[in-house]
């Protein structure tokens, strides 16, 4: 890939949802690559669908979307959500173990040839979120809030994804859980994952420049 292609680039498209609600008008824009990237705008302007385009959860209308270079819609679904992975604000926490639900990712297909870590690895991730007080066996849903979210997006970077899409992932927690999802966040893009996401608490990176992009009203501005 060309130094300055860019993760994703929007050529003129257009989301409507049936019913009127128009999310993007005809918008272009791009997003680069291993950069770390804010989406703003008002409850309601479309931000997390924004996002689910992204890795084919919604597909768009008029237009064209690029991910590095390749049409998005030529691109298999679970190929791509396998490199582009989306993490919903609530997190989905099945009833298994702490061990299993890190090591979900690996009992799909797409990633049978990786080698899993061993407990020591999730361990040692675990400690880095301050969750070194969390057994490997314990049950994951008896995890508090902050704590499930944590998991969740440790879970989603087990995985090694190129790109992470984060809807406002550190929305009703405690600062304590705030600080660690944020410098999980931070410390992913500093090693390569291009970071999308969503905010509404007025964060940007510490260690990072950000590109913030601002959606309303179908249309997007972009403060580099």
């Amino acid at each position: 890939m060309g130094e300055d292609m860019p993760c994703f680039e929007f050529n003129e498209v257009s989301f409507t949802w049936p019913g009127g609600r128009t999310i993007l008008h005809r918008q272009s824009f791009t997003l680069p690559e291993g950069g770390f990237t804010l989406v703003r705008g008002p409850s309601g302007a479309g931000k997390s669908t924004l996002l689910r385009l992204m890795n084919r959860l919604e597909e768009s209308g008029d237009g064209e979307i690029l991910y590095r270079g390749k049409k998005l819609r030529n691109l298999e679904p679970t190929a791509l959500r396998q490199q582009v992975a989306y993490l919903q604000q609530t997190p989905v926490i099945p009833d298994r173990s702490v061990r299993e639900i890190l090591l979900l990712p690996f009992a799909f297909r797409i990633n049978s040839g990786k080698t899993s870590p061993s407990d020591d690895a999730l361990y040692k991730m675990l400690g880095a979120v301050q969750m070194d007080d969390i057994g490997l066996d314990e049950s994951g849903i008896a995890l508090s809030g902050g704590q499930r979210q944590r998991l969740s997006l440790l879970r989603t970077l087990v995985a090694g994804p190129r790109v992470l899409l984060l809807d406002e992932p550190t929305a009703s927690l405690d600062s304590e859980s705030r600080r660690c999802v944020e410098d999980m966040t931070e410390a992913a893009c500093r090693q390569g994952t291009t970071v999308v996401m969503i905010t509404h608490d007025g964060f940007t990176p510490k260690t990072l420049p950000a590109v913030e992009i601002t959606l309303a009203d179908g249309r997007v501005s972009v403060c580099r």
